[in-house]
């Protein structure tokens, strides 16, 4: 699908993934600890599944968080997979710490 809008809904914990009409096409949950940003959930509508929604959404997120200068914790197995095939979004993952 194309023309697909990521916007951060803070009220709601969570970036949303819509449609040019407003349809919400699904969304990636998270909690904020200080500057990280720990993605917890990511659902698309069974309407949409296999057309790339998810990536988009994850993208669009993962580039919201890095315009803000926060960092990433990805406990959702989506957001932690699509990290693991881009290796030029690892700047973002929060160290372990020690």
């Amino acid at each position: 699908m194309t023309d697909v809008q990521v916007s951060d809904a803070p009220d709601e914990h969570r970036f949303e993934a819509r449609a040019p009409d407003g349809e919400l096409l699904g969304f990636s949950v998270y909690d904020t600890i200080g500057t990280t940003v720990v993605f917890t959930h990511t659902e698309v509508d069974p309407r949409f599944e296999g057309q790339g929604i998810a990536s988009t959404l994850v993208q669009g997120a993962l580039d919201a968080v890095r315009a803000s200068g926060r960092d990433v914790v990805a406990f959702c197995p989506y957001v932690k997979a699509w990290l693991g095939r881009h290796p030029d979004y690892q700047d973002l993952v929060r160290a372990p710490q020690k």
